[in-house]
C-alpha cells in the first residue's frame, strides 16, 4: 500500500532532506504543491488533509497553524519538525530508541526532537533511567553544529562571510532546546546550554562533562558505557564506541551525510571526571534522518529504510 506524504515547507533545508529520503521509495507518494501553492492557505489546506502523514518542516507559528488546518476528524498523521510541540501534551516525541518503537508506530502525532536535545539525550536520558547518573544534577552542555542547522539566513551568513571561525550563542541562558532536555531526560533542574556554530555544512558534536566523584551515586566512567551499549544494544541506528580513548574526534567542514549517530564515554584514570560525547549529523540523526525513521515505523516499514547509515 503506498502513503501518502505531503512535506508543508519542502523546500528549506530539513525539507529537501526529507526529500531525498523519499523520493526513490516506491513505497511513498509525494504530494507536491507548485511553487505559486507553497504558501495559499487553501492548497496546503487540501494537501494536509489528502495525506496520509504530513510532515511539518516549518517555523514554529507556521506549524501550528498547519496543525489546525488538519480535520480533527481525518486519519491525517503528523510528524512535525519544529519545536513548537516538542514539550507538548497529546504529541509522542520521536526518539523511537527512548520512547519505544511502538510508541513512536502507533502515534498520530510525533514532534521530531531538537538536534542538540537528540545528541543530550541519547547519552543522560538512560543513565538517569538507569540510577546512574541523579535526576537533580546540574548538567552541562557543550555543543557544536554545521551552520546548515541555522535555516537560511544563517547559511547564506556562513557561506558569505569568510571570515567567521565560530559563532557562540544563546547567552541568555535561555534557548528553546533546554525544556525539551530537561523534560525528556527526566531532570529536576535545567540544563546550562553552550551552543556554538562552526564554519561547517553538517555534522554536531554534543559533550556533556561531569564531575562523577561529587555524584552521591558514586558512578564510574565503565558503568556509563557499559549502561549505554546494553541500552542501545541492538539498535542499527545508534551506536555506543568501545572505551579506547581516540587522540582527537573530528568535525569536517565536507562531512558526508549520515543518519547514525556515535556516542563516547572519556574517563580519567582517578575515576572521578568523565566526558560523554555524541557524534550525528545535525540534518541526519538531529532532524531529517529523525523524521524518516519515525515515518518508517508508523508505516510498518524497517526503520532503516531509506536512512544513509553507513556515513556514520
Amino acid at each position: 500500500m503506498t502513503t501518502r506524504v505531503f512535506i508543508d515547507g519542502a523546500a528549506g533545508t530539513t525539507g529537501l532532506e526529507i526529500v531525498s529520503r523519499l523520493q526513490d521509495r516506491p513505497e511513498f507518494e509525494l504530494l507536491v504543491l507548485e511553487e505559486a501553492q507553497r504558501k495559499d492557505a487553501g492548497a496546503r489546506r487540501a494537501a494536509l488533509n489528502d495525506a496520509d502523514v504530513a510532515i511539518l518542516c516549518l517555523p514554529d507559528d507556521a506549524a501550528r497553524e498547519a496543525v489546525a488546518m488538519i480535520d480533527a476528524a481525518g486519519c491525517t498523521r503528523v510528524i512535525d519538525a519544529s519545536s513548537a510541540h516538542r514539550t507538548a501534551e497529546g504529541w509522542t516525541y520521536g526518539f523511537p530508541e527512548l520512547v519505544s518503537r511502538d510508541a513512536v508506530a502507533n502515534a498520530t502525532r510525533i514532534s521530531n526532537p531538537g538536534c542538540y536535545p537528540t545528541g543530550f539525550l541519547a547519552l543522560v536520558a538512560p543513565l538517569v533511567r538507569a540510577g546512574l547518573l541523579p535526576a537533580d544534577w546540574p548538567f552541562t552542555v557543550n555543543a557544536v553544529s554545521g551552520y546548515s542547522g541555522g535555516g537560511n539566513a544563517l547559511i547564506d551568513r556562513f557561506e558569505h562571510d569568510g571570515g567567521i571561525a565560530w559563532r557562540g550563542y544563546g547567552f541568555d541562558l535561555s534557548h528553546k532546546h533546554q525544556p525539551e532536555m530537561k523534560l525528556h531526560a527526566g531532570l529536576t533542574h535545567g540544563v546550562i546550554f553552550a551552543p556554538a556554530v562552526v564554519p561547517a555544512y553538517r555534522g554536531m558534536t554534543v559533550e556533556v562533562p561531569l564531575h562523577l566523584g561529587a555524584m552521591r551515586t558514586e558512578p564510574t566512567a565503565d558503568a556509563l558505557r557499559d549502561a549505554l551499549t546494553s541500552f542501545y544494544a541492538g539498535s542499527p541506528v545508534v551506536t555506543v564506541a568501545d572505551g579506547d580513548t581516540p587522540g582527537e574526534l573530528l568535525l569536517r567542514r565536507d562531512g558526508a551525510a549520515g543518519d547514525g549517530m556515535v556516542l563516547h564515554v572519556f574517563g580519567n584514570d582517578g575515576g572521578w571526571n568523565a566526558r560523554l560525547v555524541a557524534l550525528l549529523d545535525n540534518l541526519g540523526k538531529g532532524a531529517s534522518g529523525a523524521a524518516v525513521q519515525s515515518l518508517n515505523l508508523m508505516c510498518g516499514l524497517d526503520e532503516t529504510a531509506g536512512l544513509r547509515l553507513s556515513a556514520q
